[in-house]
């Protein structure tokens, strides 16, 4: 309640908080006395709210000389009478406060205009966001090429389980991933392999049929899947596999502040997370990549004998002729250098991780997507350089 009365007259031994007016040569100010504190303030709420709510040009004057205590919640009512004068384009004067109280004063004003809402960013223009976003994919490629460059320089340097020391091999652990990314990934294998080497080959026979060449479908099958189609499909798939599965394991220890743990004790989080998993992608995706070979000519086999009546042994013969050592090796040089990538892509992703599920599902996606892509044109760029040397 606001209460006319001289400044002199207010006081009480219980020091309650007050809002009191005054008359100043026929001017109205106001005079705050008592102790202005969490417990008390609720009391002058009220009173404070009426002075908002007043409205008048003539800017107002609050005397705080008589305020014995104040604290946060109390400096909170006089900032937000201040803020409302200020809305309604009065004035509004704070008079006769001690020094603590202006600081506090101070620092509730700073976090008020702190909290108000950040006036929306004004979007740029077309051409302006185009090559924003080239730059900052730029700068991403030139972050993620660093550290894949770290990983494999750490990679060809050895295990590093110890920082400081090229040694102590976990041979246990890239045997248990070998059979995780290798054997687990055989039965996936078979079934995509057969399937594309019997499509491949119905529909070359297919288009064959018109110019009475189907027996030539043995020599497409064979280049196409020991050249190309093998290794593609076999390192697509382990990518997707794989490598997500890598980056979730990674992610999950980052999440969790174990790669964290890792360092405090002295392991190198690449010689014990990373150098296992690579050795073991470098071994397994070779070895999937014959059995995807035999898997598709297997399809092929099928395939020509019931639609073409191309027997199993004479597709043999016909296969024999068609292909050589090299169209072999053409298919499983490219192996290792595709597991090198997937590898390398997956740690880095894995490693990127912040401290979300949701971090952790935008990096396994980019780890797939990443590494498909750099697996096609990895392909793509062998077969023009073979196509070159002819080989």
């Amino acid at each position: 309640m606001v209460i006319n009365a001289d400044t002199k007259a207010v006081s009480a031994k219980e020091n309650p908080p007050r809002v009191v007016a005054l008359e100043r040569g026929g001017a109205a100010d106001y005079a705050l006395t008592g102790e202005w504190t969490t417990r008390t303030v609720a009391s002058v709420d009220a009173d404070m709210r009426k002075l908002e709510a007043e409205h008048g040009e003539a800017p107002l004057i609050l005397d705080l000389s008589q305020v014995e205590k104040i604290d946060t919640a109390g400096a909170w009512l006089v900032e937000r009478l201040v803020t409302a004068r200020a809305a309604q384009g009065s004035g509004l004067t704070l008079e006769g406060q001690s020094q603590e109280a202006a600081i506090l004063l101070d620092a509730v004003h700073e976090a008020t205009q702190r909290g108000e809402p950040v006036p929306a960013r004004q979007e740029p223009n077309f051409l302006i966001a185009f090559f924003e976003t080239v730059g900052r994919g730029v700068y991403s490629m030139r972050d993620d090429f660093l550290a894949a460059m770290n990983i494999l320089g750490s990679t060809i340097r050895g295990a590093q389980m110890k920082l400081g020391r090229g040694h102590a091999v976990n041979i246990a652990a890239i045997f248990n991933q070998i059979d995780k990314m290798g054997v687990g990934a055989v039965p996936v294998v078979l079934l995509m392999s057969t399937i594309v080497g019997a499509i491949v080959a119905q529909q070359g026979a297919f288009q064959l049929r018109y110019f009475g060449a189907e027996i030539f479908v043995v020599d497409l099958v064979g280049i196409l899947v020991l050249r190309e189609l093998g290794v593609l499909m076999t390192a697509i798939m382990v990518a997707g596999r794989s490598g997500s599965a890598i980056t979730a394991e990674i992610g999950s220890m980052r999440m969790r502040e174990e790669v964290d743990a890792l360092k405090v004790i002295g392991l190198n989080p690449v010689g014990v997370l990373v150098f296992p998993r690579l050795v073991a992608l470098v071994i397994a995706l070779p070895c999937l990549t014959i059995i995807a070979d035999f898997a598709a000519l297997g399809g092929a086999i099928v395939i020509s004998w019931f639609y073409s009546g191309i027997t199993p042994a004479a597709f043999i013969d016909r296969l024999r002729v068609g292909i050589d050592v090299g169209t072999v090796l053409t298919g499983l040089i490219k192996a290792p250098f595709m597991a090198m990538i997937i590898g390398i892509i997956a740690s880095v992703e894995g490693l990127k991780v912040g401290g979300s599920a949701e971090s952790l599902g935008e990096h396994v996606t980019a780890s797939v997507v990443k590494s498909i892509f750099i697996v096609i044109v990895l392909d793509g760029a062998f077969a023009i350089f073979f196509a070159s040397i002819g080989f």
